[in-house]
Formats: C-alpha cells, sequence, structure tokens
C-alpha cells in the first residue's frame, strides 16, 4: 500500500487474515506524516507493518533518523524492507540499501527484521553481476548483524525465470527466505504498464503461459497460472523457503478477494 491508502485498507482488512505482513511504500510525493500514519493504519488494524525505506530518496542521515525515531515510538519499527530506489543520483549520503543497513541505526531503533530486493529478470538500470553482489553483500550483512530478513523479488508472468533465479540466489550461499512477488489481478493494460516501467518480460509466449494476449488488452488477469507453476515446480531441496508477496497495484480489495478464493480452492497456504 502507499501512503494514501488508509481509506482502501479499511475497505478491505475484514478480507486480510490477522498477522498478514503489509508492505508500505517509500514514494517521492509523500511526506513522512503520511508513510509513519500508513504503517500505524497497518497495526491498528491486526496487520504486521513493513515499512519501505529507499535509500537514494534519503536525504541526510538525520532524516533517516526521523523516520525510524517515529517508527519506534509508534511500535511500528520491528520490519522494514530496505531498497535503493528510482533516482539515477542519490540524494543524500546513501547510495544503495547495503549502505543503510551498515549504519546499525535500523537494529538502534529496534529493527529485529530486514527485507532487501530480487530480481530473477533482472534490472533495466543495473548488471546482473551488480545485482547478485548487492544481493549476497546484504546477506551477508544481516547475517554479521544477526537480523532476520527475506529477500522480495520484483514480480513477474513467468515461473521459468523466477525457478532459476531461485537455484542460482542457494548456489550463491543465500539462505534467506525468498518472497516470490506475484501479480494481484489486475487489468491487463495496467499490469503491461508496470511491467515495461519495471523491466519485467512480456514476450508473446509469457503472455500465454500467464493466461492473457498482447493483442487483446481487454479484461482482467489473475496469476492462477503462475502459482500452479511454481507450486508445480517447487522444491524445498533446490529452492529454499519460498513464501508470495502479492502487488496489489492499488487494488487491496480485488486482491484479497482473490487470494480469498484461491486459498478456498486449497492453492494456497
Amino acid at each position: 500500500m502507499t501512503g494514501k491508502d488508509i481509506p482502501k485498507l479499511e475497505e478491505a482488512h475484514a478480507g486480510i487474515p490477522q498477522g498478514t505482513r503489509i508492505n508500505v511504500t517509500f514514494l517521492a510525493g509523500e511526506d513522512l506524516g503520511m508513510r509513519l500514519a500508513a504503517a500505524r493504519a497497518v497495526k491498528r488494524l491486526g496487520f504486521v507493518p513493513v515499512p519501505h525505506i529507499s535509500a537514494r530518496r534519503l536525504p541526510s542521515r538525520a532524516h533517516l533518523e526521523e523516520f525510524l525515531s517515529g517508527l519506534a515510538e509508534d511500535g511500528t519499527a520491528e520490519n522494514v524492507f530496505v531498497v535503493g530506489g528510482d533516482p539515477a543520483r542519490p540524494e543524500g549520503p546513501y547510495e544503495d540499501a547495503l549502505s543503510v543497513i551498515r549504519t546499525g541505526l535500523l537494529q538502534h531503533y529496534g529493527v529485529r527484521h530486514i527485507g532487501v530486493s530480487g530480481y530473477p529478470e533482472g534490472h533495466p538500470a543495473i548488471s546482473d553481476n551488480t545485482l547478485w553482489s548487492a544481493l549476497t553483500d546484504k546477506s551477508a550483512a544481516l547475517g554479521a548483524g544477526r537480523l532476520a530478513g527475506d529477500v522480495i523479488t520484483q514480480f513477474g508472468f513467468d515461473a521459468d525465470p523466477v525457478l532459476g533465479w531461485l537455484e542460482a540466489a542457494r548456489a550463491r550461499g543465500v539462505r534467506l527466505p525468498v518472497r516470490v512477488g506475484v501479480p494481484g489481478p489486475a487489468g491487463v493494460r495496467r499490469l503491461l504498464g508496470y511491467a515495461t516501467r519495471f523491466g519485467v518480460a512480456t514476450s508473446a509466449s509469457v503472455a500465454r503461459k500467464y493466461g492473457f494476449s498482447l493483442t487483446n488488452l481487454v479484461g482482467t488477469t489473475g496469476p492462477d497460472r503462475f502459482l500452479d507453476a511454481l507450486a508445480e515446480r517447487y522444491d524445498p531441496g533446490r529452492h529454499g523457503i519460498v513464501k508470495v508477496h502479492f502487488y496489489t497495484f492499488g487494488g487491496l480489495r480485488t486482491t484479497s478477494e482473490w487470494v480469498a478464493r484461491f486459498r478456498e480452492r486449497g492453492q494456497l497456504g
């Protein structure tokens, strides 16, 4: 959810299991008050808030401390997700997520669990070698700091690169649980727009696997086939601990209702 999505969360909360982890984004157009209010709303409604910290959007160490202090005062600091962020150039002293983790400030303000990002299909602006180095370094830093953590991957439409990436991550010594990014049900045109923005593959063959057509952008599609393919080929010995993370694209209620129906069919544990 974003800082503006509190009304949407209140509308959807009855259909979301208590204790669900809900990420709160760190968008450029939102201020400290909005981010803190969103995290408080998540906690008030019985969920686990996971506030994002966008390293490159932090103008100073003082700003980071102000955010962490506010979370600590509200009792919403235990879980965070640290990401490099979108700006081409850092707006302050932090180049990437690792530089924030290495400050030691997170533990100081009560953070106990840190999520970091993973990119099964790569990143449009970062080389694969850099991505792998960043992931292994962050994994090692969490271990050195005796911090729990997990990896949340970018969403995708094809299970093949996800499963291959999981094996490659385990081969590189990354033992953190992975939450595979899953697109919530949304309009095909909207999904393709997000995919283009984040460098997610949308070839004709991938589209057919997922269940939509690039020549017919009308209608809505859900991730049934994607999740079925993951479940069918998932091997704990090769892939490690794997869960899912739903990207709602603003549709909190739509996604929660879809998940409930999918779970009723016994397809989601």
